[in-house]
């Protein structure tokens, strides 16, 4: 049940609501919008009778959510979420594009990537610390050296970071470094690592599981939701079927599916879900048409000696002439791609930097 408060309720209305419900022992998630606060009941709601709060200083309604995910839900939210990252906002009007290699594998080769993607027009860094990869032979990430290194590529470019978080006890450290957390697919039903991310207030990236429905992916983000960070965006990245021409079959129904749903943020992973680089730049004009509100695409200067997913990598020529299609279409259907201050060239000189 969500209780949908009048435009104009006081704090003290607001806090009459929350109180009576949580002094029957239900759980309350107030979401301040423009317009009006609403304040999601969760929890045993045969306690409550809906008369209770419709008869209640400032509350315009009450509304029965259906749904199971019921913070996820879209008639949860009075707008679409979206995300501040250091000055980047995901989920608005502009589409926001993610880039880097999959691996962090050293100085050199994080900068230089970094730069590229800049400089063509990405408005946040990529890059795998930490690798949760099938065979325990392949490389596993450079761990918390990889961390310092994508953080001084922060500090030289001024790009947000986002990687991957893969296990609790490593959370923490983590946030000290990344500005998004991102949960890969293979820990997209880690229910404690979901409980772990969703009491840390930083914003998350959760991705679709190979085998997972929209509605478990849904279901695993009201785990995040449900525990106070509010700031979660859903990604999908292509899903395990009986074809073997790609490596996943990328799902692009689930972009305007989880728009209708939802009300957090979609973001696209066309590099994972079709895993050849040459199909990277059609599905990422794809997932751009249908509705995505970011991409997240891997670039390396070298895939053929990448250390993990160099298949799938875009080299940063390819990635700034693909930027420049994606242009085109988010003019085409009402929208631009977002740019950072980060993008404005600082005055340093890139190869000294670099060296």
């Amino acid at each position: 049940m969500v209780v949908v408060m009048k435009p104009e309720a006081t704090a003290a209305e607001i806090a009459a609501v929350i109180n009576k419900a949580e002094a029957v022992g239900v759980n309350t998630h107030p979401i301040y919008g423009k317009e009006h606060t609403v304040i999601a009941l969760v929890g045993d709601l045969t306690k409550i009778e809906r008369d209770v709060f419709t008869a209640m200083a400032g509350v315009q309604k009450t509304v029965r959510i259906q749904e199971p995910y019921k913070l996820a839900a879209r008639n949860t939210h009075p707008g679409k979420t979206t995300i501040d990252v250091g000055g980047v906002t995901i989920g608005g009007p502009e589409v926001v594009v993610m880039a880097g290699p999959c691996s962090v594998e050293s100085r050199q080769q994080v900068l230089e990537t970094a730069w590229a993607v800049k400089e063509a027009g990405a408005t946040i860094l990529r890059g795998g610390a930490f690798k949760p990869r099938t065979s325990p032979y392949s490389f596993q990430g450079m761990g918390e050296a990889g961390l310092k290194l994508l953080a001084e590529a922060r500090e030289q470019t001024g790009l947000p970071v986002i990687t991957e978080v893969m296990t609790v006890e490593t959370v923490q450290m983590v946030c000290e470094y990344a500005d998004i957390l991102q949960i890969g697919a293979r820990n997209m039903q880690n229910y404690g690592l979901l409980h772990a991310v969703g009491k840390v207030q930083k914003p998350v990236m959760l991705k679709r599981g190979i085998s997972g429905e929209i509605k478990e992916l849904l279901m695993c983000a009201e785990y995040i939701l449900s525990n106070g960070n509010m700031q979660v965006m859903l990604c999908e990245r292509g899903i395990r079927t009986y074809e073997t021409a790609t490596r996943n079959t990328f799902d692009l129904n689930a972009v305007p599916v989880l728009q209708r749903l939802s009300h957090l943020p979609v973001v696209a992973d066309p590099s994972h879900g079709t895993g050849d680089w040459e199909l990277v730049g059609p599905m990422s004009r794809a997932a751009l048409a249908a509705g995505a509100d970011a991409l997240i695409i891997e670039v390396h200067p070298d895939p053929d000696k990448a250390a993990s997913d160099g298949a799938q990598s875009l080299k940063p020529e390819k990635f700034a002439e693909l930027m420049g299609q994606l242009r085109l279409i988010a003019a085409a259907v009402g929208r631009s791609i977002a740019t950072h201050p980060a993008a404005v060239n600082n005055g340093r000189v890139k190869e000294a930097i670099l060296a």
